[in-house]
């Protein structure tokens, strides 16, 4: 049985957008000359890195909130803010220190966006700082290589720090000096280390993959003497403080450019560090990367792509990310569906809710695998994909309490975009396997002029390549950088895929040189339906990115709850077309968080869905009243997620 728009009535979109803000919502390597990791003494962590609740949940600030997933980022943000930096500055200074706390999801050797709504002009953009194949990139550049995303061949062209140069010189209001200072800090002086951080590391693995443990260096900083650091105990990154040091007294191109005579020699640790070709492995392969491709290296302002969901207006990010598309598309097959009308059965966590939401997750990776990349190399009908009479044909394959077999299917949506073309059957053609990035951060700012900004940014998998750029000196010792190096190129397509649709085209997320690899990240706004920005949301998690900003909006527009209240929620997510097991093969899993309780996994498993168990992103929110303009922050405790809003008490 399936239901029609008449099934579900809802208030008016002015009303509803009204009860959405005010009621809901707000209701309640280091070695050689180069100082090692430093281990001074114990403190006291901050009170959100031991898990104590929240304390911020429904208060009201107006002179700018952060929400960061860690409260050393989000003291640096705040920092920034009450300089009188705007919410780019903050944005930068959050980035920066996180490469020195959570140095395994991001950092200055890879990439991200960052979605800016500038409150003036009422201008909503993005910067596209996503790395880059290098020009020797090849096609067929990971087939027989073993373990390709622990080696010198997965390191793209990093963009951050070129990317939020960019945003400070157009749109922020304090020097790139500044904005550095606070993670420079952190870095020398030191930080008292989170349960995350000490945790994330396996110590006591002896796995040939673990990440932490690939290269020496890299293994001695995070598990010195082969044991995990206490929480607690003072960690510095005296290399990493003066690689910071070097970009701030000379700017972004002393990343980029090999100048010894200003001390510039990032790019050399960068270019030698990407030659890592994992000698405890048979058949390692180092990367192509020169220093020509790092001079080279632009960040691209981006235009936002936009849809609607219940009249809300979403903004998010565009090709090479496939985050807005995907998105977009489970959320408009879901729309024909009373999602939140607990009298049909459709109530937050309930059987018939979990199916549909499964079923469009499983429709819109169909289409993602197929059709989505780098826009700049490769046809994506962006319109197409998202064009509602489209999205109105794949909803109808959605079946309330059925799983479709095998998996489910891609379309082609170019009609939806060109007049006159004709859709034309998928081609039996080998389809392109899973790519994964989950060595990922978020966080979302908002400042007291109302600028936003929702940053994702990242290295791909946890730790990069598990390597630290820098180079051997003629002496023999080695000069550390102190920052890990990217695998994203591994979020390419691995084996070469022809494209399903298009005779004579490689898979849109194939390898090309230049090409920017497909992304999952989604750093997303959430606008009222004549305009006003509400929410600044976004998340890690590699595929499931893409469905933790999907499950947020729903718990807000559908199931009218709290900000926090929607983060804290359990989450479904299911990645890819598959969702079952079949003969004996794996073809998916729907991921159910164990904040459901046991007897809904049970009835999804009754259903036919090989469910699997583990938590899905970490969302950090900030929201915006329009009509009083106050701020309100929310944060993930599926890591240190901390929000601070200004102006702070006295005697803080």
């Amino acid at each position: 049985m399936t239901h029609s728009h008449r099934t579900w009535h809802r208030p008016s979109r002015l009303a509803l957008a009204a009860a959405l803000v005010i009621g809901p919502w707000l209701a309640a390597q280091a070695d050689g000359g180069d100082e090692p990791l430093g281990v001074e003494r114990a403190v006291t962590l901050p009170a959100q890195a031991k898990g104590n609740p929240p304390a911020w949940a429904g208060k009201a600030f107006r002179q700018g909130v952060v929400a960061v997933a860690n409260p050393y980022g989000a003291e640096a943000g705040a920092q920034v803010l009450e300089q009188g930096g705007n919410a780019i500055d903050a944005a930068v200074a959050i980035a920066y220190a996180l490469n020195v706390v959570e140095p395994q999801s991001a950092g200055i050797g890879g990439g991200g966006f960052m979605m800016i709504h500038l409150a003036a002009s009422g201008q909503t953009l993005t910067i596209d700082s996503r790395e880059k194949a290098p020009a020797g990139a090849t096609r067929n550049m990971f087939v027989g290589v073993p373990n390709a995303s622990l080696q010198g061949v997965a390191v793209g062209v990093p963009g951050m720090v070129r990317g939020t140069a960019l945003a400070l010189q157009r749109f922020g209001r304090l020097p790139l000096a500044q904005v550095l200072q606070p993670a420079i800090a952190l870095a020398d002086q030191g930080f008292a280390a989170t349960p995350r951080f000490v945790g994330s590391p396996n110590c006591t693995s002896t796995s040939a993959t673990n990440r932490a443990f690939n290269s020496p260096l890299v293994k001695d900083y995070f598990c010195p003497g082969g044991q995990a650091i206490a929480a607690g105990t003072v960690v510095t990154n005296k290399p990493l403080a003066e690689t910071f040091r070097l970009i701030a007294t000379h700017g972004a191109d002393c990343f980029y450019k090999l100048d010894i005579a200003k001390g510039c020699d990032i790019a050399q640790g960068i270019v030698e560090g990407q030659t890592w070709n994992r000698p405890q492995a048979a058949g390692g392969k180092g990367g192509s990367m020169t220093y020509a491709d790092l001079e080279a290296y632009q960040p691209a302002i981006r235009p936002v792509v936009e849809g609607t969901y219940r009249g809300y207006r979403i903004k998010s990010m565009g090709p090479p990310s496939s985050g807005a598309l995907t998105v977009l598309q489970i959320l408009k097959q879901l729309e024909r569906f009373p999602i939140g009308d607990a009298s049909q059965g459709y109530g937050f966590g309930s059987v018939k809710t979990l199916n549909v939401m499964a079923e469009s997750m499983r429709l819109a990776f169909a289409d993602r695998r197929d059709w989505m990349g780098d826009a700049d190399f490769a046809s994506v009908p962006t319109r197409g994909l998202i064009d509602e009479r489209y999205l109105t044909q794949r909803s109808l394959l959605i079946q309330p309490g059925a799983v479709r077999p095998g998996l489910a299917p891609s379309s082609d949506p170019r009609p939806f975009e060109v007049a006159g073309l004709q859709a034309q059957p998928m081609r039996n053609v080998a389809l392109a396997g899973p790519s994964m990035e989950n060595g990922t951060t978020h966080f979302s700012v908002v400042d007291k002029w109302g600028n936003v900004v929702s940053y994702t940014n990242t290295i791909e998998s946890g730790y990069g390549i598990g390597v630290f750029a820098g180079y051997a000196r003629p002496d023999g010792s080695f000069r550390n950088h102190g920052f890990l190096l990217n695998n994203e190129l591994t979020d390419f397509n691995t084996t070469p895929a022809d494209h399903p649709y298009i005779v004579g085209a490689i898979g849109a997320n194939d390898v090309v040189a230049d090409k920017r690899p497909r992304s999952s990240m989604a750093p997303t706004m959430l606008f009222s339906p004549d305009g006003q920005p509400l929410l600044a949301y976004g998340s890690p998690g590699g595929a499931t990115i893409i469905n933790s900003v999907v499950n947020i909006t729903m718990n807000l527009v559908d199931h009218r709850m709290t900000l926090q209240e929607a983060i804290d929620a359990a989450r479904i997510s299911v990645a890819g077309p598959g969702a079952t097991r079949e003969g004996g093969v794996t073809l998916g899993t729907v991921t159910l968080e164990n904040r459901f309780p046991a007897a809904t996994v049970d009835a999804m498993r009754a259903l036919g869905y090989n469910v699997g168990s583990g938590d899905v992103g970490s969302v950090q929110a900030v929201l915006i009243e329009p009509r009083t303009g106050k701020q309100y922050g929310a944060a993930d405790d599926r890591r240190e997620g901390t929000v601070i809003g200004l102006p702070r008490p006295r005697g803080r």
